[in-house]
């Protein structure tokens, strides 16, 4: 374990981040400020594999989304779902990958997730926790896995471990009704074997918005010291300004260490 707070801690990336982040990724990495790379396979771009095998960073695969036509949840999207799948796996199978993410889609049937991602026998998978409802070009669309129990379906057919998203986990509980400690416990109680992190700017929010870490209203001392236990896997997802550097990532790293020692 690196220079953390505790965790082991991630940066995500896209595959296509092949430029000046990636090069900064390897400069963090070498110099100890994290310990693992999340990379977001976009469909169509493996070519960009040896680029990232070339870092050796150890790696977790995120697949993609309805964003880029994976829908685990539509039974009309599952020809679509295998073949973007082949280029997941190859991603993860390069690139010796510990997990691959999957969303649960959106739209559809819960159990039509646990039905496809069974089928595609990945020993890897774990599924991630969503807002119940998500914005697209204007649109609100409903996402499959927004509570414990949608979550505990998929688990229980496919096998499968869980990546719980903690903003996700709360703009969820917002729109259910449900108070977000209540929620939040629900979704620890499934035994999470990695989390995502990020802030929100209204506490209140039924849709994520990936604000950076300390630049939010959320207070990390309400769920940090029972969500997250010593020596977690969690990925920092937030979004960035600038294209040029990760120095915001950093920063963001080193809030949360000064915001988990403050709770020692």
């Amino acid at each position: 374990m690196r220079r953390d707070a505790g965790f082991e801690t991630g940066l995500k990336l896209w595959s296509v981040n092949c430029g000046t982040w990636r090069s900064e990724a390897l400069r963090l990495y070498e110099q100890g400020v994290y310990d693992y790379l999340e990379i977001y396979a976009v469909p169509g771009t493996s070519d960009t594999i040896s680029l990232w095998r070339e870092l050796r960073i150890p790696v977790v695969i995120h697949a993609a989304h309805f964003k880029h036509g994976f829908n685990l949840a539509r039974r009309e999207c599952a020809s679509d779902n295998l073949r973007i799948y082949d280029e997941m796996k190859r991603f993860a199978d390069e690139l010796e990958a510990r997990y691959i993410i999957f969303h649960g889609g959106t739209f559809g049937h819960i159990e039509e997730t646990a039905r496809q991602l069974a089928a595609l026998g990945e020993p890897r998978a774990l599924i991630e926790n969503k807002p119940a409802i998500t914005r697209n070009e204007g649109r609100i669309l409903e996402c499959r896995g927004s509570t414990p129990e949608e979550i505990r379906v998929v688990m229980q057919e496919v096998g499968c471990g869980f990546c719980l998203d903690i903003p996700h986990a709360l703009c969820a509980a917002n729109y259910h009704g449900i108070p977000q400690e209540e929620m939040l416990r629900e979704f620890r109680s499934l035994c999470p074997a990695m989390f995502h992190l990020a802030d929100m700017m209204d506490k209140t929010q039924l849709i994520d918005d990936h604000t950076l870490l300390g630049r939010g209203t959320l207070d990390f001392s309400r769920f940090i010291p029972s969500i997250l236990p010593p020596g977690a896997m969690v990925t920092i997802e937030t979004n960035r300004s600038r294209q040029d550097s990760l120095a915001e990532f950093e920063a963001e790293l080193e809030w949360l260490r000064r915001c988990t020692s403050d709770l020692v």
